[in-house]
């Protein structure tokens, strides 16, 4: 179906270089996209060739913007973007710091902001209709333990889809967002098969964790013409993790 098909956009993937966003990017490309990978360390030993990669730290005042302007700069028909990039650095709750806070809302919140802002003010410039999908998580619905700042911004990142797509949607820019729920990346490789791990497989109605692969497609589609009559919705692809409340026994 043509529909599906993103053969002739140009998208970014922030934190492309493992992980779900890795797979995303591989996912786009596959749809027909040329992807801009980016990664804050060393480049990825699976990219298409062909596709061009860029390191940066977000975390950086200036990440953001210097990262979409580089962006554009390589590849001015850029069109699309998967705001990915973020991270998990929590501890207890009464042992949290203003440090390790301000960390997380940086990567994960601040600069995700100003990351869409900088690529939508291209876009608007050119007077391109574009798409944008906000990864955030099932952690922006339901709370987990010892996640006290993690959620919090990942619930920033919930509500930021639904703002940026009133602000955006009078510019032909589509917001839409994705929720994954648990999948195994070098993030929860510490799970391995432990008892937490059983525990997560017997709550999942699909019984098993989840991979990166298993959000591509749903990233595919909100930047697809498919989808050209969605906009501000988050997309929860966990496996029927959060469908019930307390999972078999």
């Amino acid at each position: 179906m043509k529909a599906f098909s993103l053969a002739n956009n140009t998208a970014l993937v922030t934190g492309s270089s493992k992980g779900i966003g890795h797979a995303i990017a591989l996912g786009l490309h596959e749809a027909g996209a040329d992807v801009v990978f980016h990664g804050n360390t060393a480049k990825p030993d699976t990219m298409p060739e062909g596709s061009l990669f860029l390191q940066g730290n977000l975390l950086e005042p200036a990440g953001s913007t210097k990262l979409v302007a580089d962006a554009f700069a390589a590849r001015p028909n850029l069109d699309l973007l998967v705001a990915n990039a973020g991270s998990f650095f929590d501890k207890p709750f009464l042992e949290m710091d203003p440090e390790t806070w301000d960390r997380t809302m940086d990567l994960n919140v601040r600069a995700t902001y100003f990351l869409c802002q900088a690529f939508a003010k291209e876009l608007v410039a050119r007077k391109r209709p574009g798409a944008m999908v906000l990864v955030s998580s099932t952690n922006g619905f339901q709370a987990e333990e010892d996640s006290t700042a993690y959620d919090s911004s990942k619930g920033a990142l919930v509500m930021m889809t639904r703002s940026l797509a009133i602000a955006l949607a009078p510019h032909g820019i589509r917001v839409n967002g994705l929720a994954p729920g648990l999948i195994r990346t070098p993030l929860t490789a510490a799970l391995g098969h432990s008892a937490r791990s059983k525990h997560y497989e017997k709550k999942i109605l699909l019984e098993r964790l989840g991979e990166g692969e298993d959000c591509a497609g749903t990233a595919v589609f909100l930047l697809s013409p498919a989808s050209a009559y969605v906009v501000g919705h988050v997309v929860v692809v966990d496996g029927g993790l959060t469908v019930g409340q307390i999972g078999r026994m």
